[in-house]
Order: C-alpha cells, then sequence, then structure tokens
C-alpha cells in the first residue's frame, strides 16, 4: 500500500521549521510531499535546503485549500493520500493502525486520527478532535467539541469508530475515491469542503473511520485565525453550500431554519460586541443566495447517486447545546 503525506503550504516557512522534523521522524513507512500554493516566502528554498528528500508540487496560483489540493494531487501517485496541515506534529508510529484499517477494511475509504490540541496537549483540538458528525441542518460538530466547548482527552475516544466526516487538519483518503469523487469544490476555497467531500462519500455508501490508537497535535487557526470574520463568513457560506448540495429529503425547509438559525447566531455576535462577525453571516447568506441556482443544479447532479438513508443523528445540534444546555457528546443520547 504505497501512501503520501501531502502537506499544502502557503508561506509557512516557520512552520515547516517547527513540524515537519516529527513528520519525517515518524512517517518512514510514506513518501512526503510539499503542495506549496505559489508561496511569496522562502517555503521552498528552506524544503530544498533542509529536507532534499521531501518531494516539492508546486502549484501556479494561491486556490485555497480545495483548489490546492485538488491541483497538487493530480502528479501525485499513491494509493491512500494523507492530507496533512502544515501546523501538525505528528506521533511515534502514527501511521500504524491507520494502513492496518485500510487493509482490513476495503470499503473504509477515508480515516482520521485522533487531533488533540498542539498548545495545550491534553484537550482535544476544536478542528476534527475524535471524528465528526452531522445535524439536520447541517451544523458540524465532533466527539470532543461541541460548538465551543472542548473536552479533555481521558482516553474516551480511544475507540475506532464509524463518523460522518473527518477533519482535513489530517486525513486519510483512497487516492481511487478522492479522484471518483472528483475532489474538492474547488468554490469552497477553505473551510468544510472536508465535509462536503465526506458527505459525497456517504452518500455513494463509502465508508470513513475515526482511528483513536493514532494521535496528531493540532495548532488550528496558524493560517486564518479563529477569531478571523473571513473564517466566519467561509464557515457560514460552505456550511449552507454543503447541506443544500448533500442532504437528503426537501431542502427548501432546511435552508429556511438555517435562515433564522444564522440570524440568531448573527444577533448573538452582535451581543457580544463583534459587529464585523454578524457582517460575515449577512454576506455569507447573500453569497449563497447568488449562488443558489448553481448548487441547485449540483444537488440535481449529485441526487442520483444518493442512498437514501438518514445522514444525521440528532436533529438540532444547536437545540440541544444552547436550549438544553448538552455540552458534551456523551449527552447527547440522554
Amino acid at each position: 500500500m504505497k501512501l503520501a503525506i501531502v502537506i499544502l503550504n502557503w508561506n509557512g516557512t516557520k512552520l515547516l521549521e517547527q513540524f515537519l522534523p516529527s513528520v519525517v521522524a515518524f512517517s518512514k513507512e510514506a513518501d512526503i510531499y510539499v503542495a506549496d500554493n505559489a508561496s511569496t516566502d522562502d517555503s521552498i528554498a528552506f524544503v530544498n535546503k533542509n529536507y532534499p528528500e521531501i518531494k516539492i508540487v508546486r502549484n501556479a496560483e494561491n486556490g485555497g485549500y480545495a483548489k490546492g489540493y485538488n491541483d497538487a494531487l493530480k502528479h501525485i501517485d499513491a494509493d491512500i493520500y494523507c492530507l496533512l496541515n502544515n501546523d501538525i506534529e505528528v506521533t511515534e508510529n502514527w501511521l500504524t493502525p491507520i494502513i492496518d484499517t485500510f487493509q482490513a477494511e476495503p470499503n473504509t475509504t477515508i480515516i482520521q486520527p485522533k487531533i488533540l490540541d498542539y498548545k495545550n496537549k491534553n484537550l482535544f483540538e476544536y478542528a476534527g478532535a475524535a471524528g465528526g458528525f452531522i445535524d439536520k441542518y447541517g451544523y458540524p460538530y465532533c466527539r470532543g467539541r461541541i460548538f465551543n466547548t472542548i473536552e479533555a482527552d481521558e482516553g474516551q475516544y480511544n475507540d475506532t469508530i464509524e463518523i460522518f466526516w473527518a477533519s482535513g487538519a489530517c486525513l486519510f483518503i483512497r487516492q481511487d475515491i478522492f479522484n471518483a469523487l472528483d475532489g474538492f469544490d474547488d468554490s469552497f476555497f477553505a473551510h468544510m469542503e472536508e465535509i462536503d467531500l465526506c458527505w459525497r462519500a456517504k452518500n455513494h455508501g463509502y465508508s470513513i473511520k475515526y482511528v483513536g490508537a493514532s494521535t496528531v497535535y493540532h495548532v488550528g487557526g496558524a493560517t486564518l485565525e479563529t477569531i478571523s470574520p473571513k473564517k466566519t463568513y467561509l464557515n457560514f457560506r460552505n456550511s449552507l453550500f454543503t447541506l443544500t448540495k448533500n442532504a437528503t429529503g426537501p431542502i427548501f425547509t432546511k435552508i429556511f431554519i438555517r435562515l433564522v438559525l444564522d440570524g440568531i447566531a448573527g444577533i448573538k455576535f452582535v451581543c457580544e460586541i463583534k459587529p464585523n462577525h454578524t457582517l460575515a453571516v449577512i454576506k455569507a447568506h447573500f453569497s449563497f443566495y447568488y449562488h443558489l441556482i448553481k448548487v441547485l443544479k449540483q444537488r440535481k447532479k449529485l441526487e442520483q447517486l444518493k442512498i437514501k438513508t438518514k445522514y444525521y443523528e440528532r436533529t438540532s445540534i444547536v437545540m440541544d447545546y444552547f436550549v438544553n444546555r448538552k455540552r458534551y457528546f456523551k449527552n447527547l443520547g440522554k
């Protein structure tokens, strides 16, 4: 099984300097690539000088996460891709349980390891934690993280289970499935594109797993800060894209309920004195409605491929969290 670790980079010399050593030291089973998104710093020179064994793929432009990986992976041949953020520290033997799972389970097409916080290593990290799920209205949440409530890692998620989506911070996928799904949706640029990809995989009947025997540590927000209004904009807009493209059943009721719930989120940002984030939510909706006909055409094209099963475990994670005060994953079944 040929494995390629592909690290997408844009002006990330300092991050490569900090995090490449662990990847090189603990990834002897894999070929390592840096996919550079037209950096203007000395990223490529740094890798060539210090890690001549690492292969470099140069993208012609900064197409963000989605287009960046789509462009780069066309030039990389492997059975399994590991899409790895440049702000991730890996651990010894992190690849072994992942490879074992792929070899034992032919229908498992995407895998995520346990993702902990690099800055506070006993906590789960926001982007992926212990595997992702989604509610009826397209709001994502994770084992180990629901909205801004982060759990400590006490071994409660050391299992291997079926999940709905895997984090793009560290995502393993079979090459043939990535190609069959036409990769990421370029229009997303960044954020939520991995959920869209996983949802399309689910609609084809493929299995997505979380493997808790493998651990990585993620800085998070190293490219686009968590407090950035642009991140808020991309998350809200791309979430609407993802829901509309992939959800089974009538879609317009879901879109209307999202309008209401996102409006409440905008009001909450005002109350928190974050008017730029409120504006970002409004801009996200205007962009979504502007692109709605295009997204509905994508939905129609994908419709014939969907397996008609319920895609969500919770009707509304927003109600669970904010109204019913269920802040931890273990409470959701109650």
